[in-house]
């Protein structure tokens, strides 16, 4: 067994982990094919996903330092004896909520990069200097620059709860973007990184001549880490855990090739041995959640969301598809690709458990209003369930809607009842990581929700009743005969129909029976 090294956590400097007894992912054989096939680049993918590390890789590179490559894939194909000067610009840090912050953040970067290049400018606003201090490094190294920008959209995507400082920010990108098409012929490499895509009417605008390799196969492992790198570079870390389970917990994130692991949570799963949602809890998905509020987007919806290439690839202040958001931000990934009449359409879901489970946690906190109240039933739910204690389901169901406080109703213009029931229902179970099937389709219609657990099937059918109960969600799973798709596993067979009524708020009838698998 080869011998366990450390794990570079958190670390973004290349030349740190190359000297240091670290894990290191050989992405070199892409980047010089990047390299090799075009010179401006666009790469969208969701946070702590490696993207600051590919740039320093690739500035390490431009900048000749030989050792760092040796044992490389590119290292017998580059040439070390020529050296490229590197402008590189970051926009990890900083409060870019704040009027006219981006231009002062901007501007101490453009300070640091005239101090090293030693330029002295006379112009004061930042795209002219950017062009100056271009033309200049161009001129005195002899070779062309390296662009490299990591974070390009942080400055807006901070923002976006301040519409106009979100705008003034965009606009002002954009004209310092721009600066980079117009000086073309003294830059051999450009590479701007971020979390989200712009339209090309908005940021882009000014620098439409970046190829976009986002969704391109041959670099949808650029960032991530695929099945191989786990099953070999990580091979000593692997005894000791489920290697299913680190696949069904961490593993499904596609841009139309191979799927990958998040890096972050692969290297704390590693760290500290437990199965947990390391990813999900570095960032809290507020602005996430009330846009699904807003739009009133049912839960049980998003692991079978429909959009367009168009639209995964459009966004902008105050006109976010919740489609390209979700995508974007890595909660749903591509499942499925289809070319209709040559437009590209996407079946979107959640890429792994810790998603699912995690994102359904959060929905359901927004939902239900009551945090504690949400762990008491939730943690109830499982051991019921466990129990298999389908009496005691019947108080705990109602017990889900009674603990929602009225003045929520008052507050919220709920339009569509039954996709809030079904959001606050389906989220209870998708927040445990259960198994669940929506709307799965049976020769006789579709069933609204099966559950598989401990060995046993639950097949649920909701209906939303005005006032008194109709007796019709149990009966409607018998006459369709939707158990017939399920006795050939020989599990044992539950059938539960369950009614909410618009004027109580509430479940009222609550009806199960089983039946022989």
């Amino acid at each position: 067994m080869t011998a366990r090294k450390k794990l570079p956590i958190g670390i973004q400097t290349f030349a740190k982990m190359r000297q240091g007894d670290y894990y290191y992912v050989d992405k070199t054989a892409m980047i010089k094919d990047m390299i090799d096939n075009g010179t401006h680049y666009f790469l969208s993918r969701p946070r702590r996903f490696g993207k600051s590390l590919l740039l320093d890789t690739i500035k390490e590179l431009f900048e000749g330092n030989e050792e760092l490559f040796q044992g490389l894939a590119i290292h017998e194909h580059w040439d070390w004896s020529t050296l490229f000067p590197v402008l590189r610009f970051s926009f990890g840090f900083g409060n870019f909520r704040q009027a006219d912050y981006l231009q002062h953040n901007l501007g101490a970067q453009l300070d640091q990069l005239e101090q090293q290049f030693n330029l002295k400018t006379t112009y004061t606003t930042c795209p002219e200097r950017f062009q100056a201090l271009i033309r200049h490094v161009h001129q005195h190294s002899g070779q062309p620059v390296a662009i490299l920008v990591d974070e390009y959209d942080k400055p807006i995507l901070d923002a976006l709860q301040y519409p106009e400082i979100a705008r003034d920010n965009r606009d002002f990108l954009r004209g310092f973007y721009s600066t980079i098409k117009d000086s073309d012929a003294h830059v051999c490499f450009n590479f701007l990184t971020g979390v989200s895509k712009f339209s090309k009417v908005s940021l882009f605008s000014g620098l439409n001549n970046l190829k976009d390799i986002t969704l391109d196969p041959r670099y949808s492992t650029l960032c991530g880490y695929t099945d191989a790198d786990i099953d070999t570079v990580f091979a000593a870390e692997l005894p000791g855990l489920d290697r299913r389970q680190i696949r069904d917990w961490y593993n499904g994130y596609h841009w139309l090739g191979e799927g990958v692991y998040n890096p972050f949570d692969i290297l704390l799963l590693f760290d500290e041995r437990r199965f947990k949602s390391y990813w999900f809890e570095t960032g809290t998905p507020t602005f996430l959640i009330e846009q699904l509020l807003q739009g009133q987007i049912p839960s049980p919806k998003l692991d079978n969301m429909l959009s367009s290439s168009a639209m995964l690839s459009s966004f902008d202040v105050g006109d976010i598809a919740i489609e390209a958001l979700l995508f974007q931000t890595g909660y749903l990934t591509i499942k499925k690709e289809e070319n209709l009449g040559g437009q590209y359409f996407y079946t979107l879901g959640y890429p792994n458990r810790e998603v699912y489970q995690s994102l359904n946690d959060s929905l359901l906190s927004a939902l239900v209003k009551d945090k504690s109240q949400q762990v008491v039933h939730a943690s109830q739910l499982y051991r019921l369930l466990a129990s298999n204690d389908l009496d005691g389901l019947r108080g705990l169901f109602h017990g889900f809607f009674a603990s929602i406080p009225h003045q929520w109703y008052h507050n919220n213009d709920i339009q569509h009842y039954e996709g809030y029931y079904a959001s606050v229902f389906y989220s209870y179970f998708a927040s445990l990581g259960l198994d669940i099937t929506l709307e799965d389709t049976s020769n006789w219609g579709r069933i609204d929700m099966t559950l598989k657990f401990n060995q046993q099937i639950y097949i649920f059918e909701f209906k939303v009743v005005e006032f008194v109960p109709q007796g019709k969600a149990l009966q409607q799973i018998k006459d369709k005969a939707y158990a017939d798709k399920y006795r050939a596993l020989q599990q044992p067979l539950y059938l539960l129909g369950v009614e909410f009524s618009k004027a109580d708020r509430n479940i009222v009838n609550f009806e199960w029976e089983q039946v022989a698998g």
